[in-house]
C-alpha cells in the first residue's frame, strides 16, 4: 500500500491488527536499527491497556523486564537520517514541496487525533500530577504506528528502504513502545467517526473505540462525558440554560439546533434589514449566540425559499454587519450586486 490514499487510509484504519505482519515489520525495525530483535513482543488492546501495564513497576512488562526505551535508535534517528538525504537530494524549496503534497496533507487530521488520545488516556490514568508525569514520559517512548502515516508518506518505504520495519508495523498496528527485551503493540481501534472536518464526533456512543473499552466520546472535535451523550435526545430550553459548563452547553445547542431554540425559547429579533434578521440568545456566564436568519434568494425546485442560520461574532450589531462578516467583509463593503 503506497502513495497519498493508500497512507490516508493506514492513518484511518480500524479493525483487528495483522500480528504477524507488525511482529515481522518490528524485527525489522530493530535490525535496520543495529540492534538485537527484542526477546518477547506482546500485544495490547488498546494504548491504555500498554501504558497500564508498563507503568506498573512490578507488573509482567516493568523497567526489569523490558530494558530501556530504544526508540531514539528504531524511530528517531532512521527519520532524521531519511529526512537528511531528502534535504540533500532535493534541497530546502524540493523537500518543502514533497511534504506539501505529501505528510502535509494528513499531517493536522493524524495529530489531532493522537493528541486527543494522549489526552484521554492521560486523564483516565492519571489520578495526580505524579501518575500525570509518569504516563506522560511512557508516552514519549511510543511509535505511533498507524498514526506515523503523514511523515512515512513522504518518503521511501519499499521492501528494501531504511524505514520499512517502521511502515509495516503502521500499515499493520496502532501504537507500539520497543524497548531492549521487549516490544509492545497495540490494536487499531474498532471504531473511529469523524465529521467531514476531520474532527472525532459521534452523538449517540464513542467516536473512537478500541477493543477493550477504552474510548472517546467527541461532538464535532468537543470531548464529552460518556453519560452526556445519552441525555441529548431529552433536552429543553430550560436544560440547556441550566448547563453549568459553556462547552457542554454550546454541544447542547448544536445538537437541539439553533432555529428550535429560538422558537421554544420565543425569542425576539434584536434587528432585521434587506439582508435578514439578527438574533441573539443570552446564555449565563458565557458570551451570547448571534445568529442572522437569511432566505436564499433562488427559489428551490418545489417553488418554496430556503432559510440559513449564520453564526456570527456576539458583538454583531446588525444582520448586514453579520452576512458581511461571514464574506470576510465590512457592513459597508457588503454590497452584491447579484444575489443567489
Amino acid at each position: 500500500m503506497h502513495g497519498l490514499d493508500g497512507w490516508r487510509a493506514v492513518a484511518a484504519a480500524t479493525g483487528p491488527a495483522d500480528r504477524e505482519a507488525a511482529e515481522a515489520g518490528v524485527r525489522l525495525a530493530y535490525r535496520a536499527a543495529g540492534l538485537a530483535v527484542p526477546d518477547r513482543i506482546e500485544w495490547a488492546d488498546s494504548p491504555r491497556a500498554a501504558v497500564g501495564l508498563l507503568g506498573d513497576p512490578d507488573g509482567p512488562w516493568g523497567t526489569h523486564v523490558r530494558g530501556r526505551s530504544v526508540r531514539a535508535e528504531v524511530r528517531s534517528a532512521p527519520w532524521a537520517a531519511e529526512r537528511a538525504r531528502s534535504h540533500e537530494r532535493l534541497g530546502p524549496q524540493g523537500w518543502g514541496r514533497r511534504w506539501a503534497l505529501t505528510g502535509a496533507r494528513l499531517w493536522e487530521n493524524t495529530e489531532r487525533l493522537a493528541g486527543r488520545i494522549r489526552t484521554g488516556l492521560v486523564e483516565q490514568l492519571a489520578q495526580d500530577t505524579a501518575q500525570e508525569a509518569e504516563v506522560r514520559l511512557l508516552l514519549l517512548d511510543a511509535v505511533l504506528g498507524q498514526h506515523d502515516a503523514p511523515w512515512l508518506c513522504a518518503f521511501d518505504t519499499g521492501d528494501r528502504a531504511p524505514l520499512a520495519g517502521l511502515a509495516a508495523v503502521a500499515r499493520s498496528a496502532g501504537w507500539w513502545w520497543p524497548y531492549e527485551r521487549l516490544a509492545v503493540v497495540c490494536e487499531r481501534p474498532v471504531e473511529l467517526h469523524r465529521d467531514e472536518a476531520g474532527r472525532l464526533d459521534r452523538g449517540d456512543g464513542p467516536a473512537l473505540a478500541f477493543p477493550d473499552g477504552f474510548a472517546l466520546h467527541a461532538w464535532r472535535g468537543m470531548p464529552v462525558p460518556a453519560d452526556f451523550l445519552a441525555g441529548l435526545e431529552g433536552l429543553t430550553p430550560e436544560r440547556i440554560r441550566e448547563e453549568e459548563n459553556a462547552e457542554l452547553r454550546r454541544v447542547m445547542l448544536e445538537h437541539y439546533g439553533y432555529e428550535r431554540y429560538l422558537t421554544a425559547s420565543g425569542a425576539e429579533p434584536v434587528h432585521r434589514d434587506g439582508t435578514g434578521v439578527l438574533w441573539r440568545i443570552p446564555l449565563p456566564d458565557d458570551e451570547d449566540v448571534v445568529m442572522v436568519e437569511v432566505v436564499n434568494s433562488t427559489p428551490e425546485p418545489d417553488g418554496t425559499s430556503r432559510t440559513y442560520w449564520l453564526r456570527v461574532p456576539p458583538q454583531t450589531r446588525t444582520a448586514r454587519e453579520g452576512v458581511a462578516w461571514t464574506f470576510g467583509l465590512g457592513a459597508q463593503a457588503y454590497a452584491p450586486v447579484m444575489e443567489t
